[in-house]
């Protein structure tokens, strides 16, 4: 009950303040102030303001350190083949090269005639033609009178043989073996002669000769020749060129 009087007599108080420092024209008084007011009730939050404007550029920072490397990507797909380009100029002219062998045919070829002498040749052993007219490549073998092969192909082989004193029988020998036989009787009293030729396949290795049959009427002197020639006619090597010379085997 005090409490209620007692708040009563405080706003009585401050009506009669508060009319007591205004004038007729409803003016408040320089010189008059109230007392403080109660406290008024919190307002309510007001609306967020919109963003302000960006403020002024910073100065560039240190670069930072290298990062660690990443992993490899997949391979990406081929792109689309390019236009061809434009010929380019020709380069300049190389210098000339040394000179290449040349290639050159095989050859094989002899010829060679009996030696004059007082005791005629064996028969059933080679004749040794032991005259040498040509061999160029040594595949003939003056000493035994053996041809040699060493060149495979077809070969001619021919023969002249003087008769004179008797009847000749000369055989065309291969690896042994009789390929052609020839005979020519004699009269005793004046020189005949035989003539023939062959022609025999041969591979490497393989042995030619003449050798006397049932007759030895082979003469030679020096106004009368026996010849005995052969030549290759075409190699069985294709293609034919050789690079190198041939080497006959040991004879």
């Amino acid at each position: 009950m005090d409490n209620r009087i007692a708040m009563m007599l405080f706003f009585t108080l401050l009506i009669l303040a508060s009319s007591s420092c205004q004038r007729e024209d409803n003016q408040i008084l320089t010189s008059c102030c109230g007392a403080p007011g109660i406290p008024g009730v919190p307002g309510t939050h007001g609306t967020i303001g919109g963003p302000g404007r960006d403020g002024r550029d910073g100065r560039d920072g240190s670069p930072g350190a290298s990062g660690s490397k990443g992993d490899s990507g997949e391979p990406g797909m081929s792109g689309a083949r390019g236009l061809l380009g434009a010929t380019g100029p020709s380069g300049a002219q190389g210098n000339k090269g040394e000179q290449g062998d040349c290639a050159v045919p095989p050859r094989s070829a002899f010829s060679a005639k009996l030696s004059a002498s007082r005791s005629p040749p064996i028969p059933g052993q080679p004749v040794p033609f032991g005259k040498v007219l040509a061999n160029e490549q040594g595949h003939y073998n003056p000493e035994t009178g053996r041809f040699i092969c060493v060149v495979p192909g077809l070969y001619y082989f021919s023969l002249h043989g003087t008769v004179y004193r008797g009847s000749l029988h000369l055989q065309l020998m291969k690896n042994g073996h009789p390929q052609a036989s020839f005979f020519q009787p004699g009269d005793g009293t004046r020189p005949g002669s035989l003539c023939g030729g062959a022609a025999l396949h041969l591979e490497p290795g393989d042995e030619v000769w003449v050798q006397l049959g049932d007759y030895p009427g082979l003469y030679a002197s020096d106004g009368t020749d026996s010849v005995f020639t052969g030549f290759l006619i075409y190699s069985d090597w294709d293609p034919h060129p050789v690079f190198s010379p041939l080497k006959s085997p040991d004879l």
